[in-house]
């Protein structure tokens, strides 16, 4: 099978162009894999006859490929397990609250920056994710249709597999695509310098940086990427942006218990960030196995999050979704669970 869901109006334009097609039918095409959403070519009524069966004696198909499983949390979170290569597995979680609808979107098969406190990571690295992948988990859920935000913080770096997930920003948010918003899509990194400044300057959508600690020397032992791409180069870059009106600057920080849930780290934190505009995200740690870290109770949190208020930093704490079938942060994994 070769999948047209997951192309860019410039594949598409590619693919009519080697089939001898008019150049016109690839925007057809697009309009009808992004807006209406067809699972056929067979469906694409306004291309000729002949023109469709030049893409399906060419092997083409649109290319949903359905869910594997899903498990459905208590609290209306949904984990979804999609098939990939060589019988191994992502999964994506659905996570309705109130009028939004969000998708959290992997992007790798397993992830190479073994942070310690992640048990993506933890698997270690078993493939990049094609456009098609990143596009599939979107379109194939059957709650499709009512997303309202997408979330690049599933399994995997999304900065490590760009060349890819460029593409499915692209897909996203242009007008012959899905046409959302940049302000509805938010990528989240470790912090990846080769392709950071890509993203910057290529895309308006919101921006994640995962933190975790404000010392370099502690950050290095919970996430390795800090001796690759140390915290302050990626502060420095962010500087140089206009945060000011175009999209959002988010840090991310899992809150450990008697690790980095006291007063020195929140006001580390608050000289580290000064002057950007940005918001801090405080997350509850998830337990996996094997790692002897444990999770700040809430009233910690809160203290921790009210220290960075009053001193200028815009704080809030995540609401913990899906930790009862292992969708909630840093729990995802490519494992087929029983």
């Amino acid at each position: 099978m070769l999948p047209l869901l997951g192309k860019t109006l410039q594949e598409l334009q590619e693919i009519t162009a080697s089939l001898d097609m008019p150049r016109f039918t690839a925007k057809q095409m697009a309009q009808w894999i992004y807006e209406k959403r067809v699972r056929s070519v067979a469906d694409m009524t306004n291309l000729s006859l002949a023109n469709r069966q030049k893409l399906a004696d060419a092997g083409y198909e649109v290319g949903y490929e359905d869910p594997a499983d899903a498990a459905v949390s208590r609290d209306g979170t949904i984990r979804y397990l999609f098939a990939t290569q060589a019988g191994k597995h992502i999964e994506s979680v659905y996570i309705p609250d109130h009028e939004r609808a969000t998708l959290c979107v992997s992007s790798q098969i397993g992830c190479k920056m073994n942070c310690y406190f992640c048990m993506t990571g933890k698997q270690g690295f078993n493939g990049q994710l094609t456009t098609h992948q990143i596009m599939n988990q979107i379109f194939a859920i059957p709650e499709s249709l009512s997303l309202t935000n997408l979330v690049f913080m599933g399994m995997g770096e999304p900065l490590d597999n760009w060349a890819e997930v460029s593409k499915a920003l692209e897909i996203i948010t242009a007008p012959w695509g899905m046409a959302w918003s940049p302000k509805r899509v938010t990528l989240s990194t470790i912090g990846q310098m080769q392709h950071l400044p890509d993203f910057l300057r290529d895309s308006q959508c919101h921006l994640a940086i995962s933190i975790h600690s404000p010392f370099a020397d502690e950050r290095a032992q919970l996430m390795p990427v800090q001796r690759a791409y140390p915290m302050a180069d990626v502060l420095a870059l962010l500087r140089e942006q206009d945060w000011s009106h175009q999209r959002n600057l988010t840090f991310e920080y899992i809150v450990f218990k008697g690790l980095n849930d006291d007063a020195r780290h929140a006001h580390a934190l608050i000289k580290l960030l000064a002057g950007l505009e940005c918001k801090v995200n405080l997350i509850r740690f998830h337990a996996i196995p094997d790692v002897d870290l444990q999770t700040s109770d809430i009233a910690q949190m809160e203290r921790f999050r009210d220290l960075l208020n009053e001193h200028g930093l815009t704080a809030t704490i995540r609401a913990s979704r899906g930790e009862d079938i292992f969708a909630a942060c840093g729990m995802l994994s490519s494992m087929k669970r029983g």
